[in-house]
């Protein structure tokens, strides 16, 4: 039903006109590619080859200082930092526009220096690069703010960079707080609250998924705000040394019901990227053993997004066995 509604998988009137083509794999399982969208596409591919002028232009059917995911698209691109610090001076219309997407480059570029290990096995190198690079976005990222206030995704970043720098709680809830005013309801700032409120971050325990059940408590039906729930799940998994911990009956119905009241829901509204909050689910409702997964899987007909699967060994193939177990 909702491949006609949506025109996935068909050609004709209902049919996306932007959507690109779904790759044919023999497992099922496609990475998203460009948010699957040939307008992303085109964006990513100027932005690879260092092409300003191209990624202006495709830039405008977005609201990049709203929409995190399409940013998102950008920060990936290994070399754009070398480049776009010619756009940051030289394009003084366009300056903030330049100025968020090398700020968030960097941001992403500074964790590739630190690396997922564990803070005692990061080089004194690796640490110096990392602030370097996270000082760098910081700067950036507070001037994109202030050359547009009505902005939301200068915010959201520079929460992750106070989270990398240890600027602290008062910092951190004042970036916070400046997001809300300009969107309460905006997933993406939850989400980086989220990871803010973990223990491995200085949190207590409990506290994130307490902030996620009010948060999504004060949304309305059908609302993607449900995906902080379901991440709140993931979090604890990912912090317990129980890789059954999510395996409670209370759990599933918990998050069986979010599912319902979020991405499952009728005035739920796909939008670009939906297959993100998809895969949210997807993994903290099999985690969980709940049998609404396969409701969720069915839906993404094998569209697969690296977040939050990263949490696993293998994230794809974790993905196809959890699609194929449900």
């Amino acid at each position: 039903m909702f491949g006609k509604l949506f025109g996935r998988g068909e050609e004709g009137p209902g049919a996306d006109p932007h959507a690109l083509p779904v790759p044919r794999r023999r497992s099922g399982v496609h990475p998203l590619r460009a948010l699957g969208d040939r307008r992303v596409l085109a964006l990513v591919e100027a932005a690879d080859a260092g092409d300003w002028e191209g990624v202006k232009e495709a830039l405008a059917p977005f609201d990049l200082g709203r929409d995190h995911q399409v940013l998102g698209q950008l920060t990936d691109i290994g070399g754009l930092e070398e480049w776009i610090v010619r756009a940051v001076e030289e394009d003084k219309e366009h300056r903030a526009e330049a100025l968020l997407i090398s700020g968030a480059r960097h941001i992403h570029w500074g964790w590739e220096a630190r690396t997922a290990a564990r803070a005692v096995d990061v080089s004194q190198e690796q640490w110096r690069t990392f602030h370097e690079r996270l000082h760098t976005a910081e700067r950036q990222l507070l001037e994109a703010a202030e050359l547009r206030p009505d902005w939301i995704t200068p915010w959201r970043q520079l929460l992750t960079s106070a989270r990398g720098m240890s600027l602290g709680s008062p910092v951190a809830e004042t970036r916070r707080d400046a997001a809300l005013r300009r969107d309460p309801l905006d997933l993406d700032v939850h989400l980086a609250w989220l990871s803010q409120l973990q223990p491995r971050w200085g949190g207590e325990p409990g506290e994130a998924l307490e902030f996620a059940r009010a948060a999504f408590a004060a949304a309305p039906d059908g609302h993607r705000l449900g995906c902080v729930v379901a991440m709140a799940y993931i979090e604890e998994w990912v912090e317990s040394d129980d890789s059954a911990c999510l395996q409670d009956p209370r759990i599933r119905t918990e998050l069986r019901q979010a599912a319902e009241r979020s991405v499952l829901h009728h005035a739920y509204e796909r939008r670009l990227g939906w297959q993100g909050d998809y895969n949210i689910f997807a993994m903290a409702l099999a985690l969980a053993g709940s049998s609404t997964a396969s409701n969720v899987f069915r839906e993404l007909e094998g569209a697969y997004t690296e977040w939050p699967w990263t949490y696993m060994s293998e994230p794809q193939k974790a993905y196809a066995r959890f699609r194929k177990a449900f």
